[in-house]
C-alpha cells in the first residue's frame, strides 16, 4: 500500500543544510497500526509530510496504492489527499464556528466523494462510532478535549480514507482520553484501515514500531506485527 524508496529531504539553512530525512525504506501494507517514534527533530513531521504529499522528496519516491506522489500537481494533489489521507492533528484543528456536524460536512463537501445525499446520515453515524452524537450541534468549545479528539478524527475519517495519519493525537488527553483513542484506532485498523500514529508515548500497544533519528531509519520492529499474522493466517 505505501512505499518509499530512497527518500530523502533536505532542508536549506541560514550557515548550512539540514537533512531531515535521509533514504529512507519503506514498505507498509494495509491493514497495520504503526507507531512513528523519535526524538524532536528526527524526522518525524517531515515523514508525515512525505505520506501526505503536503510535502515532496528532493530524491527518491513515495508510491501509495500504485500513485506516485511527486507526479501529481497541487490540485491533483489536494483531490486526492482528500480521498485517501484522513489526518488527525494534536490540536484538532476544528473549524470554532462551525459544530461538530458542519465540520464533518465541510470535509465531504471539499472533497465530494460522498453523495450529496448520503453525507448528514454518514456524519451522524461518524459521531456515534467515536461515541459523541450528542454533541452534534455543539461548537467544538464547548467539548473536552477528549471529545474534540474524537470529532478530529470523525472528521478524518469522512471521506472513507483507506489511511489515517495522527500526529501526536493523545498529547494533550489524560491517560483515561489517550486509552479511548487507542481504542478506537485498534477498532480502525480492524475494519481494515491504516493507522500511522506519530508519538513520543510507550510504544508497547503498537504492533509496529518505526523509530527515526537525525532523519536516519534507526529501527524497524515488526515482530509483534509478524506474529500476529502468523497467528491470524
Amino acid at each position: 500500500m505505501i512505499l518509499l524508496s530512497g527518500v530523502t529531504k533536505v532542508f536549506a539553512g541560514s550557515n548550512a543544510n539540514f537533512t531531515a530525512l535521509s533514504n529512507i525504506n519503506l514498505h507498509l501494507t494495509a491493514g497495520e497500526y504503526v507507531a512513528v517514534v523519535g526524538r524532536s527533530g528526527s524526522g518525524k513531521s517531515t515523514l508525515l509530510n512525505m505520506l501526505t504529499g503536503i510535502d515532496h522528496p528532493d530524491s527518491g519516491t513515495v508510491t501509495i496504492n500504485g500513485t506516485q506522489l511527486h507526479t501529481l500537481g497541487e490540485s491533483d494533489l489536494a483531490t486526492w489527499r482528500g480521498a485517501n489521507i484522513g489526518i488527525v492533528f494534536q490540536f484538532f484543528q476544528l473549524i470554532p464556528t462551525l459544530s461538530i456536524r458542519e465540520n464533518l460536512l465541510l470535509a465531504m463537501d471539499f472533497v465530494d466523494v460522498i453523495p450529496k445525499r448520503e453525507r448528514a446520515q454518514r456524519a451522524q453515524s461518524l459521531l456515534a462510532m467515536v461515541g459523541i452524537e450528542m454533541h452534534a450541534d455543539k461548537l467544538p468549545a464547548a467539548l473536552s478535549g477528549g471529545e474534540q479528539q474524537r470529532a478530529a478524527i470523525a472528521r478524518a475519517l469522512a471521506n472513507d480514507p483507506p489511511i489515517l495519519v495522527a500526529d501526536e493525537p493523545t498529547g494533550n488527553l489524560g491517560s483515561k482520553n489517550a486509552s479511548a483513542i487507542h481504542a478506537l484506532f485498534k477498532q480502525l485498523v480492524k475494519d481494515g484501515k491504516t493507522v500511522i500514529v506519530v508519538t513520543h508515548e510507550q510504544v508497547s500497544a503498537y504492533p509496529r514500531t518505526i523509530t527515526l533519528q537525525d532523519g536516519v531509519l534507526l529501527n524497524d520492529e515488526r515482530g509483534a506485527y509478524e506474529a500476529r499474522t502468523e497467528k491470524s493466517s
